[in-house]
């Protein structure tokens, strides 16, 4: 498992996340960011050339070497200054309320203790901070949410954690942060995979 999570799930993640109906979803997920941010689950870079002019500096946190590698090139003609800073969005190498906004894309799905990921993105964030998210998850469509909860126990395994069920919108209000904007609608593909929610929170 340690080969198939480190070789094959972030050329994968790569595959399915980075085509050019993702680059749109990506780009609207991060509009509005700027200064210094935090991006856990930076995975190869997917959101670097979508971010906006106004972000200078990016603290990317990503436990994949091969994902970091397959990164290099996108850094490299990034704009900002992209620095990774550690490996577990669980528990963050960033000093307190030092960062201007956040960035979470398909990350908030797969990270085992959620809950605890957001409590740091909380702690690192100045007061007012903006948290951006993209996220598939947890269908209202009564048929399609018990498909995916009849798939959940597939996907975690085939997607190294990966969650169906996850409602990303709930999990913010949970951890505290004011949502301010959310947008949720299917993407193209099988919709057990793909209610997408893009949305906006403020650290308090």
């Amino acid at each position: 498992m340690g080969w198939y999570r480190e070789q094959v799930v972030p050329r994968l993640v790569e595959l399915t996340c980075g085509n050019p109906q993702m680059e749109r979803w990506r780009a609207r997920a991060t509009e509005g960011l700027h200064g210094r941010i935090v991006e856990i689950g930076f995975g190869s870079g997917l959101n670097v050339p979508v971010y906006p002019a106004e972000v200078t500096e990016v603290l990317a946190v990503e436990p994949a070497h091969v994902a970091r590698e397959r990164a290099a090139d996108r850094i490299a003609a990034s704009h900002a200054v992209i620095t990774h800073v550690g490996l577990d969005g669980q528990v963050l190498p960033i000093d307190d309320h030092s960062c201007d906004g956040a960035l979470s894309t398909f990350t908030l799905c797969t990270i085992p203790d959620v809950a605890a990921a957001l409590a740091e993105l909380r702690r690192v964030l100045k007061p007012g901070g903006e948290l951006h998210v993209l996220e598939h998850g947890l269908s209202p469509d009564p048929a399609i949410a018990k498909w995916q909860h009849r798939l959940d126990p597939i996907e975690q395994k085939l997607a190294d954690g990966c969650h169906l069920t996850r409602d990303p919108v709930a999990l913010l209000a949970a951890a505290g942060f004011e949502v301010v904007r959310s947008d949720s609608r299917y993407a193209k593909g099988p919709k057990p995979w793909t209610w997408m929610t893009s949305a906006v929170a403020l650290s308090p």
